[in-house]
């Protein structure tokens, strides 16, 4: 296994966060709490200002990408479950923003050891009891007997879980959901799970004591840094059985009551126990496409646009309806058009359409949702002129879809019609893409039709991407030389090319500039 490298950092001495004394606040039963959350990397800010809107509390965004925390009472718990931009919760036991690592493996391993003993595990503990009062299930344990997900070999940082078989335990029966493609589902970060030493435990401990139930836990740790003396598997191993030794809990890594956490970014450590059993970003589709967005980064590209009542909103690449959907539960005030050429991909939007309002019928919600969908030609929509207020899509990467070569004539004819079906002066447009030379390109033969506003960067599946928060200038459409196509070969001579590759550099960061100004 690899560690993700970072720069190095000295370690200094070992400063514990906020987060501990707001862990020992308590007022009567209502104990107030840390709560981690890890989000879309690039939305951590979107993320921060939902957690705003929603609980009415600041939230602090990690050093370490993709990480933000906020305090929360016990008796509000419930609200963390309603965010829409988290994928995963986590109640924070203790943190330290400069932990001493000791030089030697063996110390720092031993240290690690016996630190599980001397952390504050009360209040942590309350909150996770509580949480299991409502908190999203699964059918089955990641590594159980479900369909596995396999992480991609791109991915950088460690993560390793120990644990022991010990006797099984009864599952909540839930609405399954069909998983997604191994690609489509991977985290930023490798998983592996190590089964610890346990040869004194024996099955007959059920037989035994049938009437007692034990708590089973594993330790996943997540390691992110180059000045570390050991691995991920290490510190899980040694950590987790400080764990057990402490609470004489037993192990096991599919069939587990208690998740903990450690979190290790360079000196910064965090120390955590898991509130969600699978990432809630699992919650909207249920027939999967090759490409399939998260519903939580769905959320984070909607909410960059600020969807208004009665707006018209457009994915003319909706893939398997994802953004539309996402758009169409939590922004229903404005009217959603699902499109694509595929008339799979088109299929599978109306199947994941069904999937939702059957569940809202069985609530007893009103089945109907502001969204249709249309099979179309992507340069030619059959729609009005200026007649879209948003357009949000997934543009092709040219990887699992499409081809690098066949976007240099992609891209500027799809610029070129939402263009035109756009709203002159006020529309707006979040475009995905991880082909970032090919669409800076084709923006700039736009004729200047489209301003780009902001660029937030994500990781798509391990994929550097770009969201590109673009707006409709007032230039009318068809006016302007820019507008009429020319292929990529009859655009520039291959010298010219090579310029222009370099001055790439330069029309990023001056578009970055306009767009952080309009948005002061």
């Amino acid at each position: 296994m690899s560690s993700q490298e970072e720069g190095d950092a000295e370690p200094g001495s070992c400063t514990s966060a906020s987060s501990s004394s707001e862990n020992d606040a308590s007022i009567g039963d209502v104990i107030t709490v840390t709560i981690g959350a890890t989000v879309p990397t690039g939305f951590e800010q979107t993320a921060a200002e939902e957690v705003k809107e929603k609980i009415g509390v600041d939230a602090i965004i990690s050093k370490d990408r993709g990480r933000i925390y906020f305090p929360i009472a016990s008796d509000k718990l419930f609200q963390v479950h309603l965010l829409k931009s988290v994928d995963n919760l986590f109640v924070v036991v203790e943190e330290y923003h400069d932990y001493p690592f000791k030089e030697s493996k063996e110390e720092t391993l031993l240290e690690l050891q016996e630190l599980a003993s001397n952390l504050p595990w009360t209040n942590a503990l309350q909150i996770w009891k509580l949480n299991r009062t409502f908190k999203k299930k699964k059918g089955f344990r990641k590594g159980g007997n479900g369909t596995k997900v396999k992480p991609t070999s791109s991915e950088a940082t460690d993560v390793a879980s120990v644990a022991s078989l010990l006797v099984g335990c009864s599952v909540a029966d839930v609405e399954q959901q069909e998983l997604p493609p191994a690609g489509s589902a991977a985290e930023s970060q490798t998983k592996a799970e190590v089964t610890a030493n346990t040869e004194d435990s024996t099955p007959d401990s059920e037989e035994a004591e049938p009437e007692t139930k034990v708590t089973k836990f594993r330790v996943t740790c997540n390691r992110a840094g180059v000045i570390h003396s050991f691995t991920s598997n290490d510190a899980a191993r040694d950590f987790g059985g400080g764990v057990q030794e402490f609470f004489q809990w037993k192990a096991d890594m599919t069939k587990f009551d208690i998740e903990v956490l450690l979190n290790i970014h360079n000196v910064e450590v965090v120390i955590g126990i898991a509130l969600t059993e699978e990432s809630l970003h699992r919650r909207n589709i249920s027939h999967f496409g090759p490409t399939t967005l998260r519903s939580t980064l769905c959320y984070g590209m909607l909410r960059l646009c600020s969807p208004q009542a009665s707006d018209i909103i457009l994915d003319p690449m909706c893939g398997t309806g994802a953004i539309p959907l996402e758009g169409a539960i939590e922004f229903n005030k404005s009217f959603y058009i699902a499109g694509d050429n595929n008339d799979m991909a088109v299929t599978r939007t109306i199947n994941n359409i069904c999937h939702i309002q059957k569940r809202r019928a069985a609530k007893g919600s009103a089945p109907g949702m502001p969204i249709d969908t249309v099979q179309w030609d992507l340069c030619n929509l059959p729609m009005r002129t200026g007649s879209v207020d948003i357009i949000i899509t997934d543009m092709p990467f040219g990887k699992r879809m499409g081809s690098r070569k066949k976007n240099w004539d992609l891209y500027p004819s799809c610029l070129r019609e939402m263009a035109r079906v756009s709203t002159p002066g006020t529309g707006k447009a979040a475009l995905l893409t991880q082909d970032k030379k090919c669409f800076t390109k084709a923006i700039s033969r736009m004729g200047g039709l489209w301003r780009r506003l902001h660029t937030v960067w994500v990781n798509v599946g391990g994929l550097h991407a770009a969201v590109y928060l673009l707006k409709r200038t007032t230039g009318v459409f068809g006016q302007t030389p820019e507008d009429v196509y020319e292929s990529r070969g009859t655009v520039k001579a291959e010298g010219e090319e090579k310029v222009e590759e370099k001055g790439e550099e330069k029309v990023e960061e001056k578009g970055d500039k306009e767009g952080d100004k309009e948005l002061s």
